[in-house]
């Protein structure tokens, strides 16, 4: 009975990561579409989401069927249960996705005059994050999962800059008043995917000590 539970086990870690693969893929797309202003790319991420959506539901059914058919002890209890709420996180990351690639395609004429240096920094440093909070969840490393929590500093600073840096180009030029309000939404959009891997983290300090507290 163990034997088959660990290996149920195994296989929602497998999902785990494929979905957080997929998150990574859809972020890094996005921001892809939004550098080099290509509908046909943004258009991809739509598809991508909807997978990630079938990977939830997937891994919800399994994490039920565990808890149903299983006898899990508390750390396997905790496990699960940290399972079933970061793939709500993991959806919404896929969701905001999405809403940076549409957004990129009517910034697209306009992006030459807006630094993004920026905004591809956090989308970077986003990914990475996402990428280390699953791998803290599969390793059970409370350290990887601190670490996931202190880069989020980087990216509020990112993206303060970024919209630091839009509102003053809107001062000098106030005709792009309206690329400028999707610059600033793009990058919170950002900011709230490296949050999204945040709360994930934190699951993670749950699935291994009951709480989601991650300070040293």
């Amino acid at each position: 009975m163990r034997r088959q539970f660990d290996q149920q086990l195994a296989l929602l870690n497998r999902e785990l990561i494929e979905m957080g693969a997929l998150c990574e893929e859809v972020i890094a797309l996005a921001a892809k579409a939004l550098t080099e202003g290509d509908p046909a790319l943004a258009a991809q991420v739509g598809p991508l989401d909807t997978e990630i959506d079938q990977k939830e539901r997937n891994i919800e059914s399994l994490c039920l069927k565990l808890l149903l058919q299983q006898q899990p002890v508390a750390r396997d209890l905790r496990q699960i249960s940290a399972a079933l709420k970061m793939i709500t996180d993991l959806e919404r990351i896929g969701d905001q996705a999405v809403d940076i690639a549409e957004m990129s395609v009517y910034i697209k004429d306009k992006k030459q005059v807006f630094n993004l240096t920026h905004i591809l920094e956090m989308a970077d440093n986003a990914s990475k994050m996402v990428t280390e909070a699953i791998d803290a969840f599969v390793k059970s490393d409370i350290e990887v999962a601190k670490k996931v929590a202190r880069q989020d500093d980087i990216v509020d600073e990112l993206f303060n800059r970024s919209k630091n840096e839009t509102v003053e180009l809107i001062h000098k030029n106030k005709e792009l008043g309206s690329e400028a309000l999707d610059i600033v939404m793009i990058a919170k959009y950002l900011e709230r995917i490296a949050d999204h891997a945040v709360n994930v983290a934190e699951w993670v300090a749950f699935s291994i000590t009951g709480s989601c507290d991650l300070s040293d």
